[in-house]
């Protein structure tokens, strides 16, 4: 709903997607609701976005993600 801000497609067609920037300056359409990481499975006949469960603990309140990178080993 309020767009993504980076995608990195792993090579098996996983897509994780950061959504949610906060910046100043920039419009956002649900400013108080904290930053979301999506996942898609691109090898799906119809791809759709799954808001990923971030663990217990974290702040999410403060999550703001900018970009996102994977490491594959």
């Amino acid at each position: 709903e309020a767009g993504s801000e980076d995608i990195d497609i792993l090579p098996n067609g996983l897509a994780f997607i950061s959504s949610g920037l906060k910046y100043p300056g920039l419009k956002s359409f649900a400013p108080d609701k904290p930053g979301e990481i999506f996942l898609m499975d691109l090898n799906e006949d119809y791809p759709r976005a799954v808001e990923l469960r971030i663990s217990r603990g974290f702040d999410l309140s403060s999550f703001n993600p900018h970009g996102i990178s994977i490491y594959v080993d």
